[in-house]
This record gives structure tokens, sequence and C-alpha cells, in this order.
């Protein structure tokens, strides 16, 4: 044998066979907050001012005092270390507090206000060293405060991949805990929402999950993007009230149930958006006659509601006349054209025929 072939084989020192695969017991995905956070390294992504921070900060504090988490998810009780690093105490005592609404602020959330980015890799390490075996939450406050300076000719999706690649090997050192960081999006508005995350694909595409948060100016509902690598896409309703982020439902199936009947009556107007949450409501599936005498009108403009609302993909037919929610469909076809789309976004009952 050769040197060369030596050094060959060298190579495949950490080669395995499906024999030694199909042997191993690996323990299951570890969930810091069930259906959202699993372990790992993810990015929480939403606009500026959207309340990113405030949901961060009630996670942490429910995973600290073992509570419920977006108001209605059990957690266990972990050590959370906060970097909240565009905040003073000040600011994140008043915000706590609101969250807690005034019962005492867990000891087992800490804090840290101010790292410069070489130094926040350190700190990291440090405390999942320290809170190893009780999987710990981190919260990173934002990603652009690790961020080191970009350097003249650094190709940037190999920069983000750099930056991403180096928090997953951290938080990978302590099986079973998660980092969390929060990101912006980006302004083009995209179809898919992995696209939102601001930066080059480096950053998303290192992320073990990506959950991106989906909310209107002034408005108090918004939904919650869930995507990664061992997580089921979904997508979950949320409301927030003075700064508290909470499922709209009593669970993760509710909450999804209820993002799913908003993007299906989004753009609507206000009588279509009736016969919409209608038509969820019933997976039996609906008749225009039931639609009419629901909200009181004729069954020949209920019928027309119907037809127009199933031609722009708002809603799914069954067979000849019964219609059903979109999540009842087994395979949905494509959207109508765009110019349907268009014309339902003005929806209302047609007018009454002579």
């Amino acid at each position: 044998m050769t040197n060369h072939d030596v050094e060959s084989l060298s190579m495949l020192e950490g080669m395995v066979n499906g024999e030694w695969l199909d042997r191993q017991e690996f323990p299951p995905l570890e969930w810091t907050v069930e259906g959202v956070v699993p372990e790992g390294f993810g990015l929480l992504v939403a606009p500026p001012k959207a309340g990113k921070s405030w949901m961060v900060a009630g996670i942490g504090l429910a995973c600290a005092a073992g509570g419920y988490a977006l108001g209605k998810i059990p957690v266990k009780r972990r050590p959370v270390l906060y970097l909240a690093l565009e905040d003073g105490h000040r600011r994140l005592q008043s915000r706590f507090r609101t969250i807690m609404e005034d019962a005492p602020i867990p000891r087992g959330i800490d804090v840290i206000t101010q790292a410069t980015s070489s130094e926040i890799p350190g700190i990291i390490a440090e405390y999942l060293i320290l809170h190893a075996e009780r999987a710990p939450l981190v919260i990173l406050d934002t990603l652009g405060k690790v961020k080191p300076p970009k350097r003249a000719g650094d190709d940037s999706y190999a920069a983000d991949y750099a930056i991403g690649s180096r928090l997953k090997a951290l938080i990978d050192s302590a099986p079973g805990a998660a980092l969390v960081v929060v990101h912006h999006t980006r302004k083009a508005e995209s179809s898919d929402f992995i696209d939102a995350v601001s930066g080059t694909q480096g950053i998303a595409g290192s992320a073990d999950f990506v959950l991106v948060l989906g909310r209107k100016r002034q408005s108090d509902d918004a939904v919650l993007s869930v995507t990664g690598r061992d997580v089921p896409e979904a997508e979950y309703a949320l409301t927030t009230t003075g700064g508290r982020w909470a499922l709209d439902g009593m669970d993760l199936m509710d909450a999804a149930a209820a993002a799913s009947r908003r993007r299906a009556s989004d753009g609507l107007a206000d009588p279509s958006v009736k016969a919409v949450e209608f038509v969820a409501s019933r997976s039996t599936g609906t008749r225009p006659a039931e639609l009419a005498e629901h909200l009181g009108v004729d069954p020949n403009r209920a019928s027309t509601v119907l037809q127009r609302l199933h031609s722009a993909g708002r809603i799914g037919k069954q067979s000849r006349g019964v219609y059903i929610p979109l999540s009842d469909v087994s395979e949905v076809t494509d959207y109508a054209e765009s110019e349907s789309l268009t014309s339902i976004t003005s929806l209302t009952y047609p007018p009454d025929e002579d």
C-alpha cells in the first residue's frame, strides 16, 4: 500500500455504514417551546417595531419561571440568558414587569445589556458550560450586534454563513439548548417567508429553524411562520395586547386554523370575510342555502359569493354546490389568474337581480 493510499483511507475515518446507523438510538428532539422553538440555533425575524423583542422577552420569562409561552404553551423551567444589547436595565425592567403583569421577575433569567461583537461568542460559551446539563435558552437581540464589519472583498454569503455556523457550533455544544437570535426582515416583500430574512441566504441557511413574525402596522393580530430542519412547517395566528403575545386559540392547532382563516380572508370585503369564516367553520361542507340562512341573504346571492371565492382560491370545492375550507382540500390546484384575485379584494354581495 502506497503513502497515497494510506492518506486516502484516512479521509474516510468519519464514514459509517447503514448497519451502524440503524443500530443507533438518538434522544428525541428537545423543545424549548413545543412546536415553535426546538433545540439548536434559530432566527426570529420581523420588521422593525413589530414586537419581536417583546416576544422573545415573553418566551424567556416563561422559560425562566416554568410557565406558559405565548400564553398557551406549557414550558419547563430552564436557565435563560438574555443578551438584550439594544436595551438598558430601566427599559427591560418596565418591559418584564408588563409581561409578568406585576408578578416578580423570575430569578432564572440572566440579562446582559452591553457586550462587543468579539465578546458575545465567549459569553454564550461560558453560560452554556455553566448550565449545560439543564438545556438553557439563550436569546441574542439582535444579530447585528454580533456581526463584525464586512471587510473589502469578502463574499457576503460566505461571511453570513460563517457567522451563523459559529453560533450553531456554540449552541450544539450543549445538547438540548436553544439559541434564538433576533433579526430584521428585508424591505422587499416575497411570497416565500424565508426570503424575508435580511441579508444573504447564508444566515437562514446556517440556522436550524426560522421564525418569521408578520404583523401589519396598527394591528394587534399577527402570524408566526415556522420552519426548520427538524420542525414541521406551520403558521400560527397570534395576538398582542400591551406587548404581551399570545396564541389566537386554545392551542397550536387552534392557532394554525385561525392563521388559515386569516390567510383565506385577507384583502376581502367584510361580507366575503364572513362567508369564508362560515365555510371554514364547517368541515362537512357548505351549500349556498346554508350560507344564505346564516347571513340572511338570498340563496342566489350566496351562491354567487361562494363561486367567486372558489374561483379566487379562497375556499375549496368538495362536489357540485358543496364548498369546504382550503385546509380540507387534499390537493389545491393553482390559484386563479391574478385578474380574479384582484377582483376578489373588493368583493361584496352582487346586487339583487331585477
